[in-house]
């Protein structure tokens, strides 16, 4: 059944991907942006101008019946970037949610990180707020938990394969492996598909993690 979705962070890496598909699969996009990223959509979204990190400037444009989408984020996350996802990943992920709640929206699907992990500690702790804003405000919601997403321009994180490997032979490191494990652009795109056409029972919150996000992207099917 098609859905109708609101997405923020439409134009970015992840955004730009999964965007194609979800139209493909017959659903209504819209995609909050700003007045100088509009021409960056696609063909067949709807664009709705404002600003992800004011929830002032898009306040009433997300509707009852709609599933968001929320992809905003710091490009290319590192640790040296803690004051950066404070002022956007978490500014924009409260925004989101003071909207969508104000509203109660169907379904909530939020782009969040694997956790707990040892480094990138400022990031994992704006994701997880992010994740407990989402629990507060009692929405039905998908937590999606990747660590790293290898695609074009990201793929540096390629080289710790063959240590992703002994890791997940070893008994003491092999959840944390499987947690934080590595997955590809098509896999994030398709898991987000998934959980757009598969939503949690209301009221339910449902969390994937790189395993989950992997198996999920095998199971979203008839794909072309």
């Amino acid at each position: 059944m098609p859905t109708r979705i609101f997405i923020t962070g439409g134009t970015g890496y992840i955004g730009s991907s999964v965007i194609p598909m979800l139209i493909q699969r017959g659903h209504s996009v819209r995609a909050l942006v700003r007045e100088s990223s509009v021409g960056k959509l696609p063909s067949g979204v709807v664009a709705v101008v404002g600003d992800a990190l004011d929830a002032s400037t898009f306040a009433g444009a997300i509707q009852p019946d709609e599933t968001v989408i929320h992809l905003v984020g710091t490009p290319h996350p590192g640790p040296g970037k803690g004051e950066e996802f404070r002022r956007v990943d978490l500014a924009s992920i409260r925004a989101s949610v003071k909207v969508a709640g104000a509203v109660g929206v169907p379904h909530f699907i939020y782009l969040s990180v694997g956790q707990p992990a040892p480094v990138m500690r400022d990031y994992i702790a704006v994701r997880a707020e992010g994740e407990r804003l989402i629990q507060e405000a009692g929405l039905t919601a998908t937590l999606l938990r990747p660590w790293y997403v290898l695609g074009p321009g990201h793929r540096w994180a390629a080289i710790l394969k063959p240590i992703y490997a002994i890791a997940s032979l070893v008994p003491a490191t092999r959840p944390g492996a499987k947690r934080l494990a590595l997955v590809t652009l098509q896999q994030m795109t398709r898991a987000i598909l998934h959980a757009v056409e598969n939503p949690p029972l209301p009221g339910h919150l449902v969390i994937a993690d790189a395993t989950k996000i992997q198996r999920r992207a095998g199971n979203t099917l008839h794909l072309r």
